[in-house]
């Protein structure tokens, strides 16, 4: 009997080194491990919810969801006036509607004034602009924050959607995106 004290004692011993080892084995395999950072939006293949909004500049037209539906392939665009990615991927929407994108454009928590200078500053390449001051349109798309950018195929449903600011290297696949729309 004497013994069986000994031989649990050593187990009680060894097991907090285990135990560890076994936590850093863990950790170390969720650093090795590809990480997926690609949001899957549940929306995408959904028709857009519907919505009309009123105009958020003073030279574009208001927006709703029935011109999405017109045949075409194009991007929408969620922005705000004072959101600072937004301004910098100005230039690739620019980009975009000179290789022939159609641009939307809903604009969200902001005022007319303020959108009005942010097209100004940064340039303007959007047809419509519908403003969201509650971001109700915004969160009905499943969209948590600015900018974001969706693909809506000539049905008006969602086909893709760019999480964050649209960067020079993203402007190929969002093309590609649009063309698989068609």
């Amino acid at each position: 009997m004497a013994g069986e004290g000994g031989g649990v004692r050593k187990l009680l011993i060894w097991l907090p080194l285990v135990l560890f080892l076994g936590f850093i084995a863990l950790f170390a395999s969720g650093l090795f491990q590809p990480d997926d950072r690609i949001i899957h939006s549940r929306l995408v293949g959904q028709p857009l919810p519907a919505f009309n909004l009123p105009a958020a500049a003073s030279d574009r037209p208001p927006l709703a969801s029935s011109q999405l539906a017109a045949g075409q392939p194009r991007l929408l665009n969620i922005f705000a006036s004072w959101c600072v990615p937004c301004a910098a991927e100005a230039p690739q929407l620019e980009a975009l509607r000179a290789a022939g994108v159609p641009i939307d454009a809903i604009a969200i928590r902001d005022a007319r004034a303020d959108v009005d200078a942010f097209l100004q500053r940064n340039g303007n390449p959007y047809a419509r602009i519908g403003l969201d001051a509650r971001s109700e349109v915004q969160i009905a798309l499943g969209s948590s924050g600015v900018p974001e950018t969706f693909v809506i195929d000539g049905k008006g449903r969602i086909a893709y959607q760019h999480i964050g600011e649209i960067r020079a290297d993203d402007v190929p696949m969002i093309l590609d995106q649009l063309r698989s729309a068609q």
